[in-house]
């Protein structure tokens, strides 16, 4: 029995419309302090730091030291499993690598290292402000999975001390070693719009037409009454600005839909910036309905937030 219907959506909500069915000589030069501000952290190597200056064997022995303490909360970052254990694991190594800068920064070095070693606490310190900026990972891991998320803080925090690690190679000495590496960023991957990303289940003759209205891609789910949204009947993406109808929806239905950036069609989920939605109002077997997924003035089509799925 086909049925139609008008629904507007009101302020902060979204609108459903209307719906019918080498070595020179060294000289001693005293580093720099670096310049990076710094946390409580364990010291990294021995608290009393040798008499300087040093040249590239002494500097390279405590490179080592400084390497062997930032061993375990580097493996650490590799092996979280919750959102929250990949914050605390963040925040450890950024408490761990300031510390290295500071004990860095009482060494005194010869001329030929002078430049490297200068580098290497202002990038370890850099690297130790990103980690603890990086106040969206969180909820990032939680949308677009830990691993994935893990990855690419593993993979900016390469490029934070690929400047230092690559001249310190030139003069052969070796930092770096233990730095996780993940492999290269995959591409990104952008459905086209309308895209059926799923579809599992009997059909029938339901319909529904999806106006994007936000500034963001979205993912629709059509989730079959009694059903997880991790488990939709059908999961259409429609891009920023255009709209796309979904056909044979068979049963009653709920629609979910989530937004975001950074899209992974393995793992049908965006890595950045989540939003997870549902309608609240359901929707009746082999019935036609157009939804426009932007707030409206005046409108009554209610959507409540929903755990990432």
């Amino acid at each position: 029995m086909k049925r139609c219907a008008a629904l507007c959506a009101g302020v902060g909500m979204l609108a459903v419309l209307a719906g019918c069915s080498g070595t020179p000589e060294e000289t001693p030069v005293a580093s720099s302090p670096s310049t990076i501000g710094t946390t409580s952290a364990p010291a990294p190597a021995a608290s009393v730091p040798p008499a300087g200056p040093l040249g590239s064997a002494a500097y390279q022995a405590e490179l080592t030291k400084l390497e062997q303490s930032l061993a375990g909360p580097l493996r650490t970052l590799t092996r979280v499993r919750t959102a929250e254990g990949l914050t605390e694991a963040m925040t450890t190594l950024a408490d761990s690598l300031d510390a290295a800068s500071s004990q860095l920064a009482d060494l005194t070095v010869t001329r030929r290292l002078t430049a490297v070693h200068e580098v290497l606490q202002d990038s370890l310190g850099s690297a130790a402000e990103t980690l603890s900026n990086s106040d969206r990972t969180e909820a990032n891991a939680r949308c677009g999975g830990v691993a994935y998320t893990s990855q690419k803080v593993q993979r900016q925090l390469r490029a934070d001390l690929s400047g230092a690690t690559v001249p310190l190679d030139r003069l052969g000495l070796k930092f770096g070693g233990t730095l996780p590496d993940p492999g290269p960023e995959p591409k990104p991957v952008r459905p086209s719009n309308g895209a059926i990303v799923i579809r599992s289940g009997p059909t029938g003759t339901g319909r529904l037409k999806i106006t994007n209205g936000t500034a963001n891609d979205v993912a629709v789910s059509i989730v079959t009454d009694g059903k997880p949204p991790a488990k939709p009947h059908v999961m259409m993406y429609i891009q920023a600005g255009k709209a796309a109808t979904i056909s044979r929806i068979g049963g009653a239905y709920h629609i979910y839909f989530k937004s975001g950036a950074d899209w992974s069609p393995t793992r049908r989920q965006f890595g950045e910036d989540c939003s997870f939605q549902k309608f609240e109002q359901a929707f009746g077997r082999n019935e036609s309905w157009q939804v426009n997924l932007e707030p409206t003035l005046g409108g009554n089509a209610k959507t409540t937030e929903v755990e990432a799925y």
